[in-house]
C-alpha cells in the first residue's frame, strides 16, 4: 500500500484584483513529523473566510502575508493521529491554524480541544469559532446595543453577521440585515429571527433600508463597504456606534472608487452626530473569547442562535470557493470538508 501525502494548497502568484485560479497551486508533500511538545493532525474541516484575501497580498497589515509557494493561511478542525504533547491523544479533535492542507503539525499549546458532544465539529470554523466570537464581542464592546434601538448588520447570512443580528435581538434591540439576495434576505429574517432584510442588489435599496430604519440607525456593524455604506451614513443617529469588522467590497480593489470625495461628508457627520466609528480584529479581545464561546454555546442549546454552514467537499475545491466567498456567493459560513 502506498504511503500517505500531504496535498497543499499553496499561493502561486499575489492576486490583481480579483483572485484567479492560477493564484493558486496543488502539490504534494511528504507528512511532517511532531517533535517534543507538538501534535500531527489531519484535516477533517478548513475554514475559508475574508480575511485570507489579505493575507494574499504584500501590502503592510495586522498579519504577515503568505510567502509566495507558501500554504495558505486558515483555521483547521483536525483529528489528532500523533501526539508529542500530554494534554492530547491519539482521536482527539482539535481547532488551529493548520492551512490549506491535509495533514499539519503545530504545538499543542496552541490548539483548542473541540467537543463533538457540544456541536457538530465544523462549528469551531463558524459560530461556535472565530467568526462568533468576533460578532460577540465587536458587538458588544464596540456597538453596545441597547434595548428598543436599531442594530444594522450587513452581510448579514454570513459567518459573523449572522450571529451579530441573533445576539442583537437577544440583547432587545431591533436587527435589520442587509444580505444580496431575496432567498439570503428570507433566510435572515424566517430562520434568524431578524426583524427585517434589505436586499443590497435591489434598485430602491437606499429607499427599502429607508423603510426598515424609520427611527435611524444607532448600531451598525460593518463588514461590507462600499455603496451600502454610503446608505446607511446618512441615516445614523446621534452617538451611534460602528464596530468596523470587514469591508469586503474593496477587497479585490486596485484603485480608489470613481466618483466624489466622501470624506469631508463622513468627518462632518462624525463631529455632528458624535459618531463612534472603530476597526477591530478578534484577538483585539482575547481575553474574552472563553466567556464568548460559552455564551454562543448557551444560546444554541437554548434554541436562541441559529447558525447554517455551506459545505464544500474536497480541498482541491477551496481556491473555486474562496474566489466565490469573495463575490458573495456562499450561503452561510464557508466551510471545505477535507476528510
Amino acid at each position: 500500500m502506498s504511503e500517505p501525502i500531504n496535498r497543499q494548497i499553496v499561493l502561486a502568484s499575489r492576486p490583481v484584483g480579483k483572485p484567479q485560479p492560477s493564484d493558486f497551486k496543488l502539490q504534494e508533500s511528504s507528512i511532517p513529523t511532531p517533535q517534543e511538545g507538538e501534535v500531527l493532525c489531519r484535516t477533517r474541516y478548513l475554514s475559508l473566510d475574508p480575511y485570507m484575501r489579505g493575507r494574499m497580498s504584500s501590502s503592510k497589515s495586522y498579519a504577515a502575508p503568505v510567502e509566495i509557494n507558501g500554504v495558505l493561511t486558515g483555521g483547521t478542525v483536525g483529528e489528532v493521529i500523533e501526539s508529542k504533547f500530554a494534554e492530547l491523544q491519539a482521536g482527539d479533535i482539535v481547532f488551529g491554524y493548520g492551512g490549506w492542507q491535509d495533514y499539519w503539525v503545530l504545538k499543542g499549546k496552541s490548539l483548542n480541544k473541540v467537543d463533538p458532544e457540544v456541536a457538530p465539529i465544523s462549528t469551531a470554523t463558524g459560530v461556535l469559532g472565530m467568526p462568533g466570537v468576533t460578532a460577540y464581542t465587536g458587538l458588544l464592546n464596540i456597538g453596545q446595543p441597547k434595548k428598543g434601538e436599531t442594530v444594522v448588520v450587513a452581510a448579514a447570512s454570513g459567518a459573523v453577521g449572522s450571529v451579530v443580528g441573533q445576539i442583537a435581538r437577544i440583547k432587545g434591540a431591533r436587527a435589520v440585515g442587509i444580505a444580496g439576495s431575496v432567498e439570503k434576505c428570507e433566510f435572515v429574517t424566517k430562520e434568524l429571527g431578524f426583524d427585517y432584510c434589505v436586499n443590497h442588489k435591489s434598485p430602491e435599496f437606499a429607499e427599502e433600508l429607508k423603510n426598515a430604519c424609520p427611527d435611524g440607525i444607532d448600531v451598525y456593524f460593518e463588514n461590507v463597504g462600499g455603496k451600502v455604506f454610503e446608505a446607511v451614513l446618512h441615516m445614523l443617529n446621534e452617538f451611534a456606534r460602528i464596530p468596523v469588522c470587514g469591508m469586503i467590497s474593496m477587497y479585490n480593489a486596485t484603485e480608489l472608487p470613481a466618483g466624489p470625495n466622501l470624506i469631508p461628508s463622513l468627518m462632518r457627520k462624525i463631529l455632528v452626530k458624535r459618531l463612534t466609528i472603530r476597526g477591530f480584529i478578534v484577538w483585539d479581545f482575547a481575553s474574552q473569547e472563553k466567556e464568548a464561546l460559552q455564551q454562543l454555546t448557551e444560546w444554541i442549546q437554548q434554541g436562541k442562535l441559529v447558525y447554517k454552514e455551506d459545505i464544500v467537499d474536497g480541498i482541491e475545491n477551496a481556491p473555486e470557493a474562496f474566489i466565490g466567498l469573495l463575490e458573495g456567493k456562499n450561503f452561510g459560513k464557508l466551510v471545505v470538508r477535507v476528510s
